[in-house]
């Protein structure tokens, strides 16, 4: 008997814990130029929660998956622009931009007039 109850206990605490789970599928334009830029951008993205991050190189838009409940796009584009990429919503700073390797430094003007 108490295996049983043990295991309804189990049971109810995994269907808790999927039952808040929020699944959520953003694509967030993100200027930048190349590989390195791919690399930085997709860990910046996942730092801030993402499950999954993938930026194409030459369309711009990182395609991102995460749990709605621990973070939100918003954060990721935070995150994302305060290691000096801009997002569609949020302009990394002058000083974070700076700090990007030469190849990673875009166009700034050209890369805004896109998005």
């Amino acid at each position: 008997m108490k295996h049983v109850i043990v295991s309804l206990l189990a049971a109810c605490i995994c269907t808790v814990s999927i039952a808040q789970t929020k699944l959520v599928s953003e694509k967030i334009n993100v200027s930048g130029n190349c590989k390195s830029c791919k690399k930085h951008i997709e860990a910046a993205a996942k730092e801030a929660g993402a499950s999954v991050a993938n930026w194409d190189v030459d369309t711009k838009v990182l395609s991102v998956k995460f749990d709605g409940t621990k973070t939100s796009d918003k954060k990721i584009e935070a995150k994302i622009a305060a290691v000096g990429y801009d997002t569609q919503d949020v302009k990394a700073t002058d000083e974070s931009y700076k700090k990007l390797e030469e190849c990673c430094q875009y166009d700034r003007k050209k890369a805004a007039a896109k998005q």
